[in-house]
């Protein structure tokens, strides 16, 4: 059974792609930007599993999924993984797939030739702090949408566009423990306005937002 690393999963996700998504975060990035909002997903030592799991723990999701989106970390530091893991995707929903990587379109189109038709959109590109944040369901605006199919091209096409008032929302999932997260891509400065916020109420809150 092969291995993959998973930070969590998610259900429903309205913030990373329209409609309600199943949201799968993966474990584990070699590329680390600076300033990135999600350093708890960085090691590789965590959240161990196996696909048929994680397949197990999404399939209760999949018949009101209107789409799936895979982030992380970094999707393709577990190449093998990946490609089980959309293939057992593909076979259990029409939905469409959106993944976003951290590395450049030439470095992984190997490996969209070898597993056609696995993922309808791909963005692309690592987060750059020093570059603007004006476009829809961006860190940063040098990253660039690519539509891989013609689902793609149907559903997705949509988040080719500036950012409107919509994007400005998070989905917040709360664990047993009290632990908050977000789901979204917040405007820079916003977590820290609300550790502030917070600050002044008399709480307490690290994040796991990167130094620029």
């Amino acid at each position: 059974m092969t291995r993959i690393a998973i930070s969590r999963l998610h259900f429903p996700v309205t913030t990373l792609g329209p409609g309600q998504r199943v949201g799968i975060w993966f474990q584990g990035c070699s590329i680390r930007c600076p300033g990135c909002i999600s350093v708890d997903t960085w090691p590789h030592d965590r959240g161990l599993t196996t696909v048929g799991e994680a397949m197990r723990a999404l399939s209760p999701w999949m018949a009101g999924a209107e789409g799936i989106t895979v982030s992380g970390g970094e999707p393709f530091d577990q190449e093998t993984a990946l490609a089980e893991l959309l293939r057992a995707i593909r076979a259990a929903t029409p939905a469409s797939v959106l993944l976003y990587t951290g590395h450049p379109f030439d470095r992984v189109a190997p490996w969209l030739a070898d597993h056609p038709g696995l993922i309808d959109a791909l963005m692309t590109e690592p987060y750059d702090a020093a570059a603007p944040q004006e476009r829809a369901l961006r860190g940063s605006d040098n990253q660039v949408l690519h539509l891989l199919t013609p689902l793609g091209a149907r559903e997705l096409a949509v988040i080719e566009r500036n950012r409107n008032a919509e994007d400005l929302r998070l989905d917040a999932m709360f664990d047993a423990d009290g632990t908050v997260w977000f789901a979204g891509i917040p405007r820079r400065g916003d977590l820290a306005r609300l550790r502030e916020l917070l600050a002044d109420a008399g709480h307490r809150i690290s994040t796991t937002e990167g130094s620029p």
